[in-house]
């Protein structure tokens, strides 16, 4: 009779939107029952019957589960038997490196990397912070440093946030992943990929739909009563940003039909004098910031210059970071899970390195538009989840 896991029940899965889907969720407690051999070599797992009754799931959702063990080699199914451990012969731990030059900069990334750490599995391994190099010196120059500290380094594989902001940024990114190419060690790209749609670069990907947000939160503007929506970022921001302006734009042109393109302005949103001379030629009544950033440094600049918001001109931006809901008026926006970006970005490269030539895969995780003030619209029933689980 197999033997039921030990210390592991529906109750103790974490929810779903705070821990990944589901899926996810099973193949990690699964595999760290495996690591940990709460289940041994040899050893039968319960039948997919009493896992969908052990983890409250359904049949499709444990398969999918089971289909990621037997891709990296724990487990074997054997047609009229049941499901098995295997045998591993490669027990030593793997290491991987966290290559981000915004950590501590940009909010996003320490809840993903945070993600990243507590996916940690009984020893199988490490994680490795690279150190900070010249605190003063360039971005540019702090990310090819890094890379060579990496590259002294026996790692299994790297976590890589290209630059953004800077004019150089895509030389820089194309080095840095043309120097880990040449030392054979696999990539996986956070939140952006180091090369503009529609181009793909041939590392695997993990973030959100960044295109379906651009629409999701366009149309919430729209049902709001905006009609003249201006889409505004700062200049050399990532292709995530490119995205987004996309989803803009389609979301404008399903609505009204629309054949000239929707308008998009770059610029320094503290620049007062700049500011200004936009509201005069675009007069629009609603803006779609990049992220949060943007749209915060935005908000006070118009605050200053008598415009308010969300009277005026409404206001969104995207990533939800902590300060969006303490700004006055609170800011709408979308919310990235980053925590689940960190637990997909690590499945991701346990595959990776079990599949050194498998196709690039884009793995995009759930968002959620937040609705607050700065839109003209705080219901609390406005707030809804986009459920886009697009794990491919």
């Amino acid at each position: 009779m197999p033997r039921k896991m030990k210390d592991v029940s529906p109750d103790q899965l974490p929810a779903e939107q705070n821990g990944g889907p589901k899926y996810v969720q099973i193949y990690m407690q699964l595999r760290q029952a495996i690591t940990e051999s709460t289940y041994k070599q040899g050893d039968r797992l319960p039948s997919e019957n009493e896992l969908v009754d052990q983890f409250s799931a359904s049949r499709p959702t444990i398969g999918r589960a089971l289909a990621q063990l037997e891709s990296e080699g724990f487990i074997q199914r054997r047609a009229g038997s049941g499901t098995y451990v295997t045998e591993r012969s490669d027990t030593k731990s793997l290491v991987f490196g966290l290559l981000i030059t915004e950590l501590g900069i940009t909010e996003i990334f320490e809840p993903i990397c945070k993600g990243i750490s507590q996916a940690r599995l009984g020893g199988l391994h490490d994680l490795l912070w690279g150190p900070l190099f010249q605190p003063d010196a360039p971005k540019e120059v702090q990310a090819e440093r890094l890379c060579e500290y990496y590259l002294q380094r026996s790692l299994s594989g790297i976590f890589f946030a290209p630059l953004e902001l800077s004019e150089g940024k895509d030389e820089v990114n194309l080095r840095i992943a043309c120097a880990f190419d040449q030392a054979h060690i696999p990539i996986v790209l956070l939140d952006r990929d180091i090369c503009d749609y529609p181009r793909r670069s041939k590392y695997d990907l993990v973030g959100i739909d960044n295109r379906r947000a651009g629409f999701e939160i366009t149309q919430h503007l729209l049902d709001c009563g905006a009609r003249r929506i201006l889409f505004f970022s700062r200049p050399n921001s990532a292709p995530t940003v490119n995205l987004r302006v996309l989803g803009y734009r389609e979301a404008l042109r399903a609505h009204d039909n629309r054949e000239s393109e929707a308008p998009v302005a770059f610029g320094d949103p503290a620049d007062i004098v700049a500011i200004r001379e936009l509201l005069a030629i675009r007069k629009p009544d609603a803006i779609v910031c990049a992220n949060d950033y943007t749209a915060a440094r935005l908000m006070t600049t118009l605050s200053s210059i008598g415009v308010h918001v969300p009277a005026d001109v409404r206001i969104t931006g995207m990533d939800d970071i902590k300060y969006a809901s303490l700004l006055q008026p609170a800011l709408t926006t979308i919310h990235q899970p980053c925590s689940d970006i960190g637990v997909t970005a690590l499945m991701a490269m346990l595959d990776r390195v079990s599949h050194p030539h498998a196709p690039p895969r884009d793995f995009l995780v759930d968002f959620q538009l937040i609705v607050r003030n700065s839109s003209g619209s705080a219901s609390p029933d406005a707030n809804h989840k986009r459920k886009h689980d697009r794990h491919k």
